[in-house]
């Protein structure tokens, strides 16, 4: 009897047996339409690598014609929002170092008179650095900008003094990153994005596992309660999430020279709200998923908006608004926050209520919800 090498009716009954299987395993199948759909909104959408309409205070010691003229052509123009005006010094500081604004504006005193008897007035521009594809098309377009403006009504008022040459020195000031290095801005950053790939992998796989192996009918058959399973399997992730933070910091300040400016022990304490987050969301996404693959599905699909809308690959203030909103929905958006804040500005407890309260709020609101999905029974 001859062994047919191929049939075309095996084949289709293969091909139909993939299908139904496919149909019957609706996890995967919506990560398989899922995931390219996100890819395609992110990024067709919400990325934008020259962000506009950055948030700027100013700070106007001479309240002269041709500041307010230079005032008026940055709000107009497509790069700066005046957010506060007027405000003084010490003020405009604090919000810089806040992250309140990306830009502070600051005229002098006597700032048109000098300019008029051709002296060369200082205007200064400085500009949050941190992340520098943030600021850099906005610092040069302020740099052609404000001669510009000036260069309209600009009259000198003492003989010698040539209207072509206009006698201003511009001045930027790019701080917590003056050499515009990348790292600076990248390795903050990848302390949250570590912590949210392996706390939230990490604790998806390991109670997806224990369903795999049968460990979880001797779990189940026990007087544990569905609150204390969440809470013994994330406790012992808090220490290794600690060692990875530790080992990033010892890595970032001796290979990129990068040292904490603000508190450390605030860091490490608010770190720990990050990483319960996390694992909160590791222990939730094992109470939906099947199998171990269905987890690290899950868990990429949580991933992959948490990077790309978070502010770590692309400015947030580049978004479109919907895009910033569903990243305020997600802990790295306000972990970065904290820790950049704290590493690279010295940002204070007082400052960092906001992120911390969103942080719990994404917390509890996870750990309801594995608690609703939890199972007593295998049934």
């Amino acid at each position: 009897m001859r062994l047919q090498l191929f049939s075309p009716a095996r084949f289709v009954a293969v091909v139909i047996k993939e299908f139904i299987q496919v149909r019957r395993d609706r996890v995967t199948l919506g990560m398989m339409i899922g995931i390219p759909l996100v890819q395609l909104v992110i990024f067709g959408f919400a990325i934008n690598t020259n962000p506009k309409y950055l948030p700027t205070a100013v700070v106007d010691g001479d309240m002269s014609t041709f500041t307010r003229s230079i005032v008026s052509a940055m709000n107009n123009s497509e790069y700066f929002r005046i957010d506060k005006d007027l405000v003084s010094e010490k003020e405009a500081t604090a919000l810089l170092r806040r992250g309140e604004v990306q830009f502070i504006v600051t005229f002098p005193e006597n700032f048109t008179r000098e300019l008029l008897r051709g002296r060369h007035p200082q205007l200064l521009l400085q500009a949050d650095a941190s992340d520098p594809g943030t600021v850099g098309y906005a610092v040069s377009s302020f740099q052609t900008l404000a001669p510009e403006v000036l260069r309209r009504d600009y009259r000198p008022v003492l003989p010698g003094v040539a209207v072509a040459s206009l006698p201003l020195d511009i001045r930027v000031q790019r701080c917590f990153n003056p050499e515009i290095e990348t790292p600076i801005n990248v390795v903050p950053g990848l302390l949250g994005v570590i912590l949210t790939m392996t706390m939230a992998f990490i604790t998806a796989l390991s109670m997806t596992r224990e369903k795999e192996r049968g460990t979880m009918e001797t779990l189940l058959s026990t007087p544990v309660r569905p609150l204390e399973v969440m809470l013994g399997k994330i406790v012992p992730y808090l220490l290794v999430g600690y060692v990875q933070i530790g080992l990033i910091l010892v890595i970032a300040w001796a290979v990129f020279d990068i040292r904490v400016v603000g508190s450390l022990p605030l860091l490490l304490l608010l770190s720990l709200f990050f990483i319960a987050a996390n694992l909160a969301v590791g222990v939730t996404i094992s109470t939906i998923a099947r199998n171990q693959v269905q987890a690290v599905q899950m868990s990429i699909f949580f991933f992959l908006p948490s990077i790309l809308l978070s502010g770590f690959m692309f400015p947030r203030r580049g978004m479109p608004e919907w895009a910033q909103w569903i990243g305020t929905a997600l802990p790295l958006t306000h972990y970065l926050q904290i820790v950049r804040g704290i590493i690279l500005r010295g940002t204070l407890l007082n400052d960092l209520w906001t992120p911390i309260m969103a942080m719990i709020v994404f917390f509890l609101i996870v750990v309801m919800i594995g608690l609703a999905r939890y199972r007593q029974t295998l049934d």
